[in-house]
């Protein structure tokens, strides 16, 4: 350790610490702008000079090392005199429009420039113009004259979300952050440099003039997206929710959010919001009011089954498992096999935080950028510290870390193919094996968990939604579960898009339950509910942590929390153990005393595998980022996106000429026990890194929704130009 003193006080910090270090150890404030606790040093903005003994001019505190007894002054006379400067130099060219300004009052240079700037400018000549440029749906770049040229945006693309989408060109006053030519900024991360723009240069295109800082009230909440958990700062406005910030949490989200995280909110008051119930009467919607909704419902919901989100609340899918029938949450699962052969309920295995301390990470059926992008950023800072990552999967997309080894090969190759990499695995001192999505759903899931167990190593679960871990502490599946409710005559379900939420779809005839946030045409009775903003609850992250929220804001006309509309109907179906009057009431009845904890285990009897019959092309089925739930479907700067594209149906090209189509033709894909007609018109789309006889199609889209299970064969035929005519 080194000591050192700054203003006076003394303090032992590590070799290799900065000045800057040491001064956030002391709590000493040093004004800054380049500088980032999670970024590297650029110490190009030189805000923090400070004095340092024997040297002969002030020094950046973010770039000057600790020598052992050094002393510095922060605000003495000489760094005062440089900071003063410093700030001159910034507000040369920055225009005065703070009034205007879509960052003022949380401008960290309106703020410096109070302490450290002059009441009047010596800088006669016209200010320099930058002109606006457009990078995407998300991030507005409009006002760019602001830019002080930090380059924390830079860092950020390059350092955190692996792919450097803005850079900086010129010298001088000439200098501007630009995008690529043509570009747009699509990381999965990208609403990030948002956050850390010191200045009003980026900020948010959605949230951009609708609201001033000082008129949002704050309320502390979590993610409902995915498994991550992460901390939500809700900023409301008259009962409206106006715009979504990170909280930070170092154990969990550090100070990151995903762009699903933070843009999803748009949602929340759109068009497609269910305000009132409704009664289909032949054939026909009507709106009517709550007690003739409720009794209806009740006359309908004979010999039912209930099909609950894995976004929903602790405190709903505990109720939703109470009201008799068989239940669960498990929507797009296709094995469950491994049911009364797990020792506990599955989870990640460790904490969040401990993903980073892992030296070989094996990731088996993730598309990890776009199912988890936080847990990929943390993999991907492992990854920079030497840690191997090693991917066994049906596709190859670019994770934009470094890879130590994959394999890519067809579904039903994957638990075949696991084997293969235990001698890597087992050579680690910390080693684990990552099961994504993909793996969960996959129709010999049990087998792929009991053969990573067999390996020897670490095995976690990567959470798909907020509550994939709550749902089996709420006590779900319930009844024999998915396998049951297909025989029931009617459903219930809640908070889900059935068309596109669920591995197959759901068949016809039933009477149907629909307890939704949204319209929808699915039902025979819509009882609108309140999202996660509108209710308060709990979310078990997939690290078993249970936090729980308040609503932000009241419901949005009639909607109502759906734990209060699960209870109204288990006491109208004369059940017992209803008599709940908050949501405290019905998470304790939930948890019973149960230390979450101690119900977690990954531990899996040995499972018999059955080689599944395959013949013909089989199908790759990811859900993108921006259709994995209800909220970040209906969100419309999600979907303005990249990611938010229409499916295609991605192949190699020895798959392409055996079918005689060519990259942007079009193509009918057909696959058994679909809905309706089965098939789906898709534009082909070339990706050689696809296994033969592999076909990628997105599941989760209004376009693929009437395709079949999320896993089995495709038969795919050429559409000519006269048939799409």
């Amino acid at each position: 350790m080194l000591k050192i003193e700054i203003d006076g006080r003394e303090v032992e910090v590590a070799h290799g610490s900065t000045v800057m270090d040491a001064t956030n150890k002391l709590g000493i404030y040093v004004p800054h702008f380049c500088y980032h606790k999670k970024l590297s040093i650029a110490a190009n903005c030189r805000m923090c000079l400070v004095e340092v003994e024997k040297a002969p001019k002030p020094l950046p505190a973010c770039a000057t090392p600790v020598t052992d007894g050094m002393k510095v002054k922060t605000a003495s006379g000489l760094a005062k005199k440089a900071q003063n400067s410093v700030m001159e130099f910034l507000l040369i060219n920055h225009p005065l429009d703070c009034p205007i300004c879509d960052q003022g009052g949380e401008c960290q240079l309106q703020d410096l420039a109070v302490g450290y700037g002059g009441s009047s400018s010596r800088f006669q000549e016209d200010k320099r113009v930058v002109l606006h440029k457009d990078i995407g749906p998300l991030v507005a770049a409009e006002e760019m004259s602001r830019c002080i040229q930090c380059t924390r945006c830079v860092r950020f693309g390059q350092e955190v979300a692996g792919v450097m989408e803005l850079g900086m060109i010129g010298r001088g006053e000439h200098a501007e952050i630009v995008a690529f030519v043509g570009q747009s900024v699509d990381s999965e991360l990208s609403g990030n440099m948002i956050d850390i723009c010191p200045v009003g240069a980026l900020t948010s295109k959605p949230f951009r003039y609708s609201a001033r800082t000082w008129e949002l009230a704050r309320r502390k909440s979590v993610s409902p997206h995915d498994g991550l958990g992460s901390n939500l700062v809700i900023q409301v406005k008259q009962n409206k929710v106006m715009r979504v910030l990170p909280l930070d949490n170092e154990e969990i989200n550090e100070c990151w959010l995903s762009d699903k995280d933070r843009f999803s909110y748009e949602a929340l008051n759109s068009e497609e919001r269910l305000t009132a119930p409704m009664v289909k009467k032949n054939g026909q919607w009507e709106t009517t009011d709550w007690q003739f909704a409720l009794e209806f419902a009740i006359r309908g919901l004979k010999d039912f089954g209930v099909l609950a989100s894995p976004h929903s609340t602790l405190e709903e899918l505990y109720l939703a498992g109470k009201l008799g029938g068989p239940a669960d949450f498990r929507l797009r699962h296709s094995d469950f096999s491994g049911d009364g052969k797990r020792k506990g309920i599955p989870w990640l295995g460790m904490p969040i935080a401990d993903l980073g301390k892992l030296d070989r990470v094996l990731v088996v059926g993730s598309f990890l950028r776009k199912d988890h992008p936080l847990i990929a950023q943390r993999l991907r800072q492992a990854a920079k510290r030497g840690a191997q990552i090693h991917v066994l999967h049906s596709v190859d997309d670019d994770w934009l870390m470094k890879i130590a080894s994959k394999k890519v090969v067809a579904p039903s190759e994957i638990l075949s193919a696991l084997g293969s990499f235990a001698e890597v695995l087992k050579a680690g001192k910390n080693s684990a094996i990552l099961l994504g999505n993909f793996a969960q759903q996959h129709p010999q899931a049990a087998a792929i968990h009991a053969a990573a167990q067999a390996i020897g190593v670490k095995v976690g679960f990567l959470g798909e939604a907020a509550n994939s871990v709550g749902g089996y502490v709420a006590g779900l599946p319930a009844g024999g579960g998915l396998l049951e409710i297909k025989n029931k005559k009617s459903l219930l379900l809640l908070n889900i898009d059935p068309a596109l939420d669920c591995a197959a779809p759901i068949p016809a005839g039933k009477f149907i339950v629909n307890l939704t946030s949204f319209k929808s045409d699915v039902g025979d009775v819509l009882l609108p509910i309140g999202p996660f903003t509108e209710t308060q609850g709990t979310f078990v992250s997939t690290e078993g942590r249970a936090q729980g929220f308040h609503a932000a804001v009241r419901p949005l006309g009639d909607a109502r929390p759906a734990w209060k509309v699960l209870r109204v109907l288990g006491t109208m179906l004369g059940l017992p153990g209803f008599e709940f009057e908050t949501a405290e009431q019905v998470r304790d009845a939930c948890l019973a005393g149960r230390d979450i904890s101690k119900l977690l285990s990954n531990e899996i009897s040995e499972i018999k595998a059955n080689q599944p019959s395959v013949s013909g092309i089989q199908r790759i089925a990811d859900v993108p980022i921006y259709f994995a739930d209800p909220l970040a479907r209906r969100s419309p700067p999600l979907q303005k996106t990249r990611d938010a594209w229409a499916p295609r149906a991605w192949m190699n090209s020895k798959l392409m000429q055996s079918l005689g189509v060519q990259a942007g033709g079009l193509v009918l894909v057909k696959q058994a026990g679909g809905s309706g007609t089965g098939e789906a018109g898709l534009t082909a789309a070339l990706d050689d890194k696809l296994p033969d006889n592999c076909v990628r199609v997105s599941a989760g889209h209004p376009a693929t929704a009437a395709l079949g299970a999320m896993f089995g064969a495709l038969t795919l035929e050429k559409i000519t130009a006269k048939q799409a005519a």
